[in-house]
């Protein structure tokens, strides 16, 4: 008889006690708004920032309400306005080219390689296009932040980091999100830390911090923060910046704190679940695993495949069978967009040029959420799963 398993792709661990405890607290005594403090009281919010800024080593530090806000803040800050070009992956979720029509600009799309990194040589031939590219990290892979940062410092283009997939992961040591002027990361239930919604921004500019803080909704409470510039910062911007406000409350910046502490700990379990995936599948025949960049420590919390060359039908096919026995796998090649996944040409606000190499790519490519609540058997269990479902669909050829 078929394996078969028996697992939720949606449930996430449990909040840990510890932050449970810390938010408990908040709740007890009521002060949920970041600026809501008593005597020498500092802010959860005020905390976070401080702490994650030691964590990856910025100097600047906002907590905001979604990491799609982050981003939008992130462009705003930098000067991105109405019309002007932003360059973005093709291969990324909604909400990035979202955050860049939000502040009424437009998205310009750059190909996607087999290794599910922006394309370097058409990223280099659109950069005249452009002054600003929001790369995102989709899916936690990371391309080579050393080549990306040369052509676009050569070109005078900044670079804001999504960083949703990557918080706790690095290239060459660096942590991502720590290459670009700017770097956003995800707070939200399906990313590494877990406060249901959230976001933060990270900078070393003093000028883009002091900016986000103010559209975050300071009022003139800026001085409460503890990751943030000199006063001088905010007295040359802070009568022509608007207040967008977004900020993150004290309950989450509670369950956070905690989460963050025990961030490195989750990587490698996370890991341990990728690799026993990737080797289960690997030499599958008409199946590719995406090969990983050894500059680049990732964090395995999802994991993606291709199926090259294959048709629409059989990619379902193998979807189908999979899901009969309780995997559920995403395909980014899909004609209509379902759930969280979605294909570019899926975001009709944009005027889409043609990406041949990112469509050749797409058709193939197969995702999947990777939860701590599976053990590592349980993920080589569905790696025998997907390799027996894979081979028997490919053997119809």
């Amino acid at each position: 008889m078929s394996e078969v398993f028996k697992g939720s792709f949606t449930q996430q661990e449990p909040i840990p006690e510890d932050a449970i405890e810390a938010a408990v607290a908040v709740m007890r005594h009521g002060r949920l708004h970041r600026y809501n403090t008593t005597g020498d009281e500092v802010a959860e919010a005020a905390l976070l920032e401080q702490e994650f800024a030691a964590l990856v080593g910025s100097k600047y530090c906002l907590s905001v309400a979604s990491g799609g806000y982050a981003i939008a803040t992130a462009l705003r800050a930098i000067g991105v306005g109405h019309g002007d070009r932003v360059l973005s992956n093709a291969f990324t979720l909604a909400p990035v080219p979202g955050a860049i029509a939000a502040v009424g600009a437009v998205p310009l799309l750059v190909e996607v390689t087999e290794k599910l990194v922006i394309d370097l040589d058409d990223l280099a031939n659109k950069l005249g296009q452009a002054k600003v590219l929001l790369l995102s990290h989709m899916r936690g892979h990371i391309c080579d932040m050393d080549a990306l940062m040369a052509l676009c410092d050569a070109a005078g283009v900044t670079v804001i980091e999504d960083c949703a997939h990557t918080m706790g992961a690095a290239w060459r040591g660096t942590p991502s999100g720590r290459h670009g002027a700017v770097g956003c990361y995800s707070c939200q239930t399906y990313k590494h830390v877990n406060a249901g919604e959230g976001g933060l921004l990270v900078t070393d500019d003093p000028e883009i911090a002091a900016r986000a803080i103010l559209l975050s909704g300071s009022y003139m409470m800026y001085e409460r923060h503890l990751a943030s510039p000199p006063q001088a910062a905010f007295e040359k911007i802070k009568y022509q910046t608007p207040n967008i406000s977004g900020r993150m409350d004290n309950l989450r910046a509670a369950l956070l704190r905690p989460q963050l502490r025990g961030l490195p700990d989750q990587v490698g379990r996370w890991n341990e679940r990728y690799h026993a995936l990737e080797f289960g599948v690997r030499n599958t025949p008409g199946l590719s695993v995406i090969e990983r960049n050894q500059n680049e420590r990732f964090v395995g919390s999802s994991f993606q495949f291709l199926l090259r060359g294959w048709t629409a039908a059989k990619v379902n096919d193998v979807l189908s069978r999979c899901k009969r026995r309780g995997v559920e796998l995403k395909w980014f090649g899909a004609a209509e967009p379902s759930g969280f996944t979605s294909k570019y040409d899926s975001w009709r606000y944009i005027d889409i040029t043609p990406l041949p190499k990112s469509d050749e790519i797409l058709a193939g490519l197969v995702d999947m959420r990777v939860p701590l609540t599976f053990s590592v058997d349980e993920c080589s269990l569905i790696a025998r799963i997907i390799r027996e479902e894979v081979s028997s669909v490919f053997q119809q050829n």
